[in-house]
């Protein structure tokens, strides 16, 4: 039998809410520089760099979305896919990501919202065997240069530390 788990952090109402306008700003074509810390709540402080690109599409006449990522990473390149959909009765999102390295397993969804034009989407997953809160935060989204962070809790979000951090900058569709 699986025990699943409930936080105050995930359980508690959330002030952010959602519109399925909310990410028109991601549609279309990215470049993307990366940021990832080395390692994932055991203190690292170094910081792994690299390039990428996003290309985004609407689904289900605006409910949903999709995005199409290549990720450049050292040791080489892979795909991924960063799915979204909106319900309109609790005005939250989900977020789910489709790792092409490992096709057959998609990620815990994130849930949540914008307020006052920041993204926060939560969800409780585990790490090396332990129950860890996570935190996908999109910023700047009013921008051609949008900003888009993960961190994790392990401590049910009394502390976050930030392990992924992505900023977009817009490509012309003339340019692609």
């Amino acid at each position: 039998m699986t025990t699943q788990r409930t936080s105050a952090a995930i359980a508690a109402p959330t002030a952010h809410t959602g519109h399925p306008d909310d990410f028109n700003f991601l549609v279309g074509h990215w470049s993307v520089e990366h940021q990832r810390l080395n390692g994932r709540l055991v203190g690292s402080t170094e910081w792994q760099r690299f390039a990428g690109a996003c290309s985004m599409r609407k689904l289900m006449n605006g409910l949903g979305n999709v995005d199409d990522n290549l990720l450049e990473i050292p040791g080489g390149a892979y795909r991924a896919v960063g799915l979204r959909s909106f319900n309109p009765g609790t005005r939250q999102w989900a977020i789910w990501w489709l790792d092409g390295r490992d096709p057959h397993m998609i990620d815990t969804p994130v849930r949540g919202g914008f307020e006052n034009g920041v993204g926060t989407f939560l969800a409780e997953e585990t790490l090396n065997g332990r129950p860890i809160l996570v935190r996908f935060q999109w910023s700047e989204t009013q921008t051609d240069h949008p900003r888009w962070e993960q961190a994790f809790s392990p401590d049910n979000g009394a502390s976050w530390e930030v392990n992924w951090r992505m900023q977009f900058t817009r490509i012309a569709e003339s340019a692609l």
